[in-house]
């Protein structure tokens, strides 16, 4: 942009000796027709101003047959004049004029004020259809990963220049936010126009276009798609993705079904995408192949046609075939809280997708699925973990450990059910719960003799009410015993000192605890475990799971010698200071990301912990992204270990990438959360093999000194 109101285009010089001449003629006597049309004191509103076809009585193509339960109105085309009277029909086509008008003059969109035509067309759109009001989200995960260099141009206009093909180059401007590609002899549009993500306008009118691109759905920041004098005979079902469209024209399409002008006409563009969005019959016959009894009885079979093709399973990334006498399996899992899941937020996402009776079942479906050994699920609420997901998961031999953030204390019993928090299953039949902690970031700073003087404390870190919960596990049958960290940090890039001080609480708080366990004495009595669990609902099944004779418990001399695995949603990337402090062991206190702000000893001294930690998705085959929305897709999720009492077997690999390219973010009907679940299998090293690489790294053992 150079100036509050001039739009910055770049404009090739093709001239006009690329133009066809009988494409001019066969455009100019279309556009005369229409300017005769409109010149008549008939007004617009009269059946016979939509000769071009827009409202024939011709039998339709029944173009839109993926409409759930839609229909061609084969001889009854004639709209009401109800309809075609509108306001909404009426500015359709008061811009499809304008744009015939235009037409016969290349480059015609660089020739004059862009941005104020666009603006006015945008606000006059605005005043007759009702605009969503994109509101707030208390989650406020809209951090964004679009690079924001600076162009001195972001408007495209390639208009009139009689072109039949473009160049794939041109797709890989991705800073455009407006590409004008009418009035050519285009017949397609290449599917590879969803990488350009950034659009917020886009021109496609009098070309000879028959089928927009699925990929179209990609555009979700889109407010105008203009689409006249073409041969379009459907809209594909993504476009319903496009919850931002406020302008979408397609008057001039002779082909196109009748239902889908009768919609845009009685409800507007709103309207029809909503209708599209919700709708739209995706797959028929088509039943998930892990379909099962809670599956069916969630779902009925209108949900599941309305699903989607599938995307492939996401693939097993084997890390290590070894034999190992000890495995065991971890899954971490943001599951997207219900209050956090608006429209606004997740406007490309169907309602039926979004609602929460419909999310939980699936999610419960698969974490089933996964069958993992311990499971860490974040946003998750008391309601949820009380009435749902503690219930049903027990079923599968699941004992939980629940506490939400800080501020449910504040609030009355009804309120704080809905506070999110973490909570860690465990399979009961295979593990002891020995202890629990909760680690209350605000609470423990606040009451740090070091940092409750500190002014940023009480300003910055204070007001986050994150949580972590960690559980201290016993392996009934070989008696090694494990540390789970279950963790949520804040989610705003504003705040990276508040995350790292987060985190370097989050491990003070795991090694005072696991010195203090290191002394836990062992399980004389493992039978007597069965009905003191976490949540006391034991199943009769579990129990008769259980070994007649379970191993010793292991000792442990120190705390790092425990195996730790800490799971959670950091978001943070893996040049933060969050990754490199547990990944490093430690950061000094005057870090970047503390941006010279006072935290006591933790500014003062650095931050160190004695773990040796890595991440299990730190691979050649590590996760493309754990987050996918259409503003942000990357990695915030992770599930560290201990390198000298673990080891990495297998990896919960990437998701489908052929799937993604019409697929502009989650959730969806096969991604109940916009994060993914991330799975790691592992093996419990032997103890002379922990011995022998804790030697080995003797230099490094701050803890090892004190052991």
């Amino acid at each position: 942009m150079n100036g509050g109101h001039h739009q910055r285009y770049m404009q090739p010089g093709l001239g006009n000796k690329y133009q066809q001449q009988s494409y001019q003629q066969h455009h100019g006597q279309q556009n005369n027709h229409h300017q005769q049309n409109h010149a008549t004191g008939q007004g617009i509103g009269h059946q016979h101003t939509f000769s071009s076809g827009t409202l024939s009585s011709a039998t339709p193509h029944s173009a839109f047959n993926n409409l759930h339960n839609g229909h061609s109105n084969n001889g009854q085309a004639v709209m009401s004049e109800n309809f075609t009277q509108s306001p909404l029909w009426q500015r359709q086509l008061q811009l499809a004029a304008e744009s015939r008008q235009a037409q016969s003059q290349p480059n015609h969109h660089a020739k004059k004020d862009g941005v104020v035509s666009l603006k006015s067309r945008v606000n006059h759109q605005a005043a007759v259809e009702e605009v969503l009001d994109d509101g707030e989200d208390d989650r406020n995960r809209a951090i964004s990963n679009i690079e924001n260099s600076r162009q001195d141009w972001n408007a495209l206009d390639l208009s009139g220049q009689g072109l039949r093909a473009l160049s794939r180059s041109l797709f890989m401007y991705e800073f455009l936010t407006k590409l004008f590609l009418d009035d050519n002899r285009l017949p397609v549009l290449d599917p590879i126009i969803g990488q350009l993500r950034r659009l917020t306008h886009l021109d496609v009118s009098h070309n000879d276009i028959r089928d927009l691109p699925e990929e179209i759905g990609m555009l979700v920041n889109l407010k105008e798609l203009l689409a006249f004098d073409n041969r379009l005979s459907t809209l594909p079902r993504e476009i319903g993705n496009l919850f931002k469209l406020e302008t979408l024209g397609i008057e001039g399409n002779p082909k196109l079904d009748d239902e889908l002008k009768e919609r845009i006409m009685q409800d507007g563009t709103k309207g029809l995408i909503t209708y599209i969005r919700e709708n739209a019959e995706r797959k028929k016959n088509f039943f998930p192949p892990y379909l099962d009894t809670i599956y069916i009885y969630a779902f009925s079979q209108a949900d599941l046609l309305i699903a989607g093709p599938p995307p492939d399973d996401r693939y097993r990334v084997q890390i290590d075939n070894s034999p190992a006498a000890e495995v065991l399996s971890v899954v971490s899992y943001n599951i997207l809280c219900d209050k956090y899941a608006t429209t606004a937020q997740y406007g490309y996402t169907a309602l039926h997708d979004l609602s929460w009776e419909n999310r939980k079942f699936r999610i419960l479906d698969e974490i089933r699925s996964h069958d993992a050994d311990i499971v860490c699920l974040q946003e998750i609420d008391r309601e949820s973990f009380d009435d749902f997901f503690r219930r049903e998961l027990a079923v599968n031999d699941y004992r939980g450990v629940f506490w939400p953030k800080s501020r449910a204390k504040t609030m009355a019993e009804k309120d704080a059910k809905l506070v999110d928090g973490c909570a860690t299953f465990y399979k009961g039949s295979k593990y002891l719960l020995l202890d629990k902690a909760l680690v209350d970031f605000a609470n423990i700073a606040i009451n740090r003799l070091d940092m409750k003087g500190e002014h940023d404390t009480f300003n910055r870190v204070m007001p986050r009410d994150h949580i972590a919960v960690i559980t201290f596990l016993e392996n009934r049958i070989t008696g090694s015993r494990m540390i789970i960290g279950n963790a949520h940090l804040l989610w705003d890039p504003e705040f990276a000192d508040v995350k790292l001080v987060q985190v370097a609480i989050l491990m003070e708080q795991v090694t005072k605890h696991s010195e203090k366990w290191a002394n836990h004495p062992p399980c004389t009595d493992k039978a007597a475990f069965r009905h003191s669990e976490a949540d006391g609902e034991a199943s009769l099944e579990s129990q008769d799971e259980l070994p007649l004779e379970p191993g010793p418990s292991l000792e442990y001399a120190s705390g790092p010698q425990i195996p730790l695995i800490i799971c959670g949603d950091f978001n943070c990337a893996a040049d933060s200071g969050v990754y490199e402090l547990i990944t490093n062991g430690s950061v000094p206190g005057n870090h970047a990301d503390m941006g010279n702000r006072g935290y006591g000893s933790f500014t003062r001294d650095g931050m160190a912990h004695p773990f040796k930690l890595k991440s299990a998705y730190n691979t050649p085959d590590e996760l493309a992204f754990t987050n996918y929305t259409p503003n942000f897709t990357g990695t915030l999720d992770y599930i560290w270990y201990s390198t000298n009492a673990l080891q990495v077997r297998e990896l919960l690999g990437n998701v489908d990438e052929a799937y993604l390219q019409k697929v502009p973010g989650f959730p969806n009907h096969w991604f109940p959360s916009d994060h993914l679940a991330l799975k790691a299998d592992f093996s419990v090293k032997h103890r002379k093999e922990t011995k022998a690489i804790e030697a080995s790294n003797g230099a490094h053992r701050e803890w090892e000194r004190s052991s």
